[in-house]
């Protein structure tokens, strides 16, 4: 099954096809199937013998150059109209069959190009041509080693429904333990966590929430500063555990880590079944409901969820995506665990997943001999035959590394466990294990992938090693040797893009791997030479980027090789004046050093910082609320929202104050109602309009209620389903567009003064005279007041050029004194007739008039507007040092306005 499920059936599509496509598309499927019913595993087994022998002569069959290149542009444009018809199918099940024919013409391809490679291009003259030869072939075989491990695996995607625990009475339910490790993160991050946890729909008295608080004072000496920041992060973990009402565990030490926190909780719990989450991992609150049905198989033994971060990565931010481009893990929640799964090989990957203990006890708890505990401990839970589950629905919101350098910290932690893993275990031939053969194939491609390192750095050196030294490891490399090559890389591509085409567009794989070519090149060696070497790291979470860097001690090894690729493009020139006889070789070394140096720059800038523009990360929530002011309830829709904020569309122009009150309501039952303050009022057409706001004061029951509407009560991510699909020549060009992009200067969103339009008589007191005006805005914040006259009420006082500047410069305080009362014909203007009921009272002295007794403020004076006609207005601000005092006072008057 292929990604094509994802979409839609298209009828009609199906209707205006030709009887010979009905046929070809339809019918040969229905037939293969009938007769592959028939046939058992072992005549399948000879069925596929029999595909390979036939394939031989496809191979090996020498042809003249002209030939091979009329049989690749051939074979280029079969590929290409396959993946074309595969985009207009709907069915999953067709979808399937071109698939695996494009994997068999790719494996094909690829057989041919070696064959050819290994029988006339190998060039051992000389010791540095023959070294480079050793090496470019060494690159080539291991690529193509797990190009076709990484066919097997995704030879059928595995999708899964849950199991309906509504039908198994409540008293049969599984008890379940939640555990939360901890080490040294934020108590912010951990409360976010505990709080979803908690939240978690399960039948009443058969869950329990544990913080495994590994953040021990004691491991550090008494003069040692970090001593009391441990001690003091203790306990407020203590305090918020006992207020929020989950269980805070400890131990004596900090043996193995994460992996040993686990174990020590096993031995001191009752639960059936544990939900382990990493303490930045949120978790939605139908996560229970969704995955506890799956273990009334008694043979299983975990079942593991998607990992979603709903921040984004050093990739995405620093490359600016925009969210555009699937993130790197999304290859391996979206497709490779669904192709394990069907092999029953699907991943332990320490979080976000839900485990039986007593399976996990007779393995001996979790894994401690790598630093990859989590994959090592699935491979030995199947290896005693149990089964693994993968269930394809994200229920998880995760905090991904902020910087770079966390970025490679984590990634060179799984590539030395993974390395870890293959020289302890050996999964692909040590006979002490109990795997299937496709178990064993799915654990050697897992361990043997972060092996890319070298492969991929020879890849960007050996052009240049030609072009700047003449080193030759390609015999007779030139036209003949790119017809070979060309098939056998764009069909890979070609078939790739039919089943990842949501989840990892093209040509970025080569951007993650030369990104930690050297660092995961490095550890994996060490790792293979002594496994016992390296230690488990706790990846940092929550950093804020608030400037440009460059992480030189990350990059500087891929700083030198792109230094060495752009030397070798400036000798071009040399080859072609001096060695002409040269110019087919050149041509392909050209090509191929100009595209390195795409996919390096592009990498390269993964490691150029860009500062964060919020201070906290907007989700794509399309949440209702409801806005309160002044009486009135506005119904709209956040467009995107986070903790501190939000930007929520309405189908209304509001004249709205800087200060309302907003309820945001979550998918489910959940509710938030925080107070805000305008910060943007943007008309988008006639009916809508985007408000921007900032949540202030919030309190801690407020946050509280927040994250669980933002992070628990969710009915799906809205990453669960991709709608981008890969375009190649598009991803290449925004890669080679990579530089100027991240260099552009970064605009921080407007903040523009929001206040209600008011009309409203106001004097203003200044150096011991008041002075006539009118207030035209009025919020929380702040008022514009505009003079009528600048001669004071009561003397022959005038404000003068001497008096603007005092105001300009010196911006002092000044009292404002705004009334209630105003003519009833600018009041209708402003807000309609209608309105003269809510007010209070009537000044019969003067008719059409009303009058409310005046309120007093101070107010700071922070703009003076002066027109050519003499006319002033101020821009005055309420100080924050009165603002408890005169708040209430200003959002009476705006709700009497």
């Amino acid at each position: 099954m292929s990604s094509s499920s994802f979409r839609p059936p298209n009828q009609q599509d199906k209707h205006r096809r030709s009887k010979f496509s009905h046929w070809l598309i339809d019918l040969t499927p229905q037939l293969f199937d009938r007769l592959l019913q028939k046939v058992g595993v072992k005549q399948f087994k000879w069925f596929i013998l029999l595909l390979c022998l036939l394939s031989v002569p496809l191979i090996i069959t020498p042809l003249e150059r002209w030939q091979q290149g009329v049989v690749a542009a051939f074979l280029i444009l079969i590929g290409y109209l396959v993946v074309k018809a595969e985009g207009k199918e709907s069915s999953a099940e067709i979808s399937q069959y071109y698939h695996l024919f494009m994997v068999w013409l790719s494996l094909v391809t690829t057989m041919r190009y070696l064959y050819y490679r290994t029988s006339y291009t190998l060039n051992f003259d000389g010791i540095l041509n023959s070294i480079a030869c050793l090496l470019l072939y060494g690159a080539e075989l291991y690529a193509i080693i797990t190009l076709v491990l990484a066919y097997f695996q995704t030879l059928k995607i595995k999708e899964r429904k849950p199991v309906n625990l509504a039908k198994i009475p409540q008293q049969n339910w599984f008890s379940v333990d939640i555990y939360i490790p901890t080490f040294n993160e934020d108590v912010e991050i951990v409360r976010k966590t505990a709080l979803a946890a908690l939240a978690c729909e399960y039948v009443p008295g058969k869950k329990k929430v544990y913080i495994l608080d590994d953040g021990r004072p004691e491991r550090y000496k008494e003069s040692d500063p970090r001593r009391e920041k441990f001690r003091a992060r203790r306990e407020q973990i203590s305090q918020m555990c006992e207020e929020i009402g989950c269980i805070h565990m400890t131990r004596n030490d900090n043996n193995h880590a994460k992996a040993g926190n686990i174990n020590t909780a096993f031995r001191r719990t009752q639960g059936d079944l544990v939900l382990i989450l990493d303490c930045d991992h949120i978790p939605s609150r139908q996560f229970l409901l969704h995955t506890v049905g799956f273990f009334y198989d008694p043979k299983v033994s975990f079942v593991q969820t998607p990992h979603w971060f709903y921040n984004p990565d050093p990739f995405e931010r620093n490359l600016l995506t925009g969210g555009k481009v699937p993130v790197g893990n999304e290859l391996f929640y979206k497709v490779l665990q669904k192709g394990n799964d069907y092999w029953n090989a699907a991943f332990f990957c320490g979080s976000a997943a839900l485990i039986r203990k007593t399976h996990a006890l007779e393995v001996g708890g979790i894994a401690v001999e790598t630093v990859t505990e989590d994959c090592h401990t699935a491979l030995r839970l199947h290896s005693r035959g149990y089964k693994s589950i993968y269930y394809d629905k994200i229920m998880v919101a995760g905090l991904a590394p902020d910087t770079f350098s966390a970025y490679v910290g984590q990634q060179v932690r799984w590539a030395r466990g993974m390395a870890q893993i293959l020289r302890l275990e050996n999964p692909l031939f040590n006979r002490k294990l109990n795997l299937t053969f496709a178990q064993r194939i799915c654990y050697f491609s897992a361990t043997s992938h972060f092996l890319y390192g070298y492969p991929r750095l020879v890849y960007a050196i050996i052009p240049t090693l030609f072009l700047l030294f003449g080193i030759n490891p390609i015999q007779g490399l030139g036209l003949e040797t790119l017809a070979y090559a060309l098939p056998h890389v764009l069909l890979a591509l070609f078939t790739n893009y039919i089943i990842y085409k949501h989840v990892r567009f093209t040509f970025w794989n080569e951007i993650f791997e030369f990104v930690m070519s050297f660092q995961a090149g490095w550890v994996t060696m060490m790792a293979l030479i002594n496994p016992k070497l390296g230690s488990f790291n706790v990846t940092d979470k929550g950093v804020n980027v608030n400037k440009r860097t460059f992480d030189w001690q990350s990059m500087r090894g891929l700083v030198v090789v792109t230094a060495l690729v752009v030397t070798s493009l400036l000798a071009i020139p040399y080859w072609l004046l001096l060695r002409p006889e040269d110019t087919e070789a050149v041509l392909v070394n050209t090509l191929w050093s100009g595209f390195n140096l795409i996919l390096l720059t592009a990498a390269l800038l993964v490691g150029f910082e860009q500062p964060q523009v919020r201070n906290s990360h907007r989700l794509q929530r399309r949440l209702p609320v409801v806005i309160s002011c002044n009486g009135q309830a506005i119904m709209g829709e956040t467009i995107n929202i986070s903790e501190t904020g939000a930007l929520i569309t309405l189908e209304s122009w509001p004249n709205l104050p800087d200060e309302v009150q907003i309820e945001i309501m979550g998918d489910f039952s959940a509710r938030a109602t925080v107070t805000a303050r305008v910060i943007r009022l943007s008309p988008i057409d006639n009916n809508q309009t985007h408000l921007g706001v900032d949540f202030i004061n919030l309190s801690s029951q407020q946050l509280d209620a927040l994250t669980l509407v933002l992070y628990s009560d969710v009915r799906e991510w809205y990453s669960q389903k991709r709608e981008n699909i890969d375009q190649p020549f598009a991803s290449l060009s925004f890669l080679a567009t990579s530089l100027p992009r991240s260099l552009r200067d970064i605009q921080s969103t407007s903040r523009l003064k929001v206040r209600k339009q008011v009309q409203t008589m106001a004097q203003l007191y200044w150096d011991g005279h008041f002075f006539p005006g009118v207030a035209t805005e009025l919020g929380v914040t702040g008022v514009r007041l505009e003079l009528q006259s600048n001669k004071a009420l009561s003397a022959d006082r005038f404000i003068g050029q001497q008096d603007l500047h005092r105001m300009r410069t010196v911006k002092p305080l000044v009292g404002v004194l705004l009334s209630r009362q105003i003519s009833a014909d600018a009041l209708g203007e402003i807000s309609g007739a209608q309105n003269l009921d809510n007010l209070q009272q009537i000044d019969g002295s003067k008719p059409g008039v009303l009058d409310v007794a005046p309120s007093r403020f101070i107010a700071e004076i922070t703009a003076i507007e002066e027109d050519g006609d003499g006319n002033i207005a101020l821009e005055l601000k309420f100080p924050e040092k009165f603002q408890q005092r005169q708040s209430t006072k200003v959002k009476e008057l705006l709700q009497s306005l």
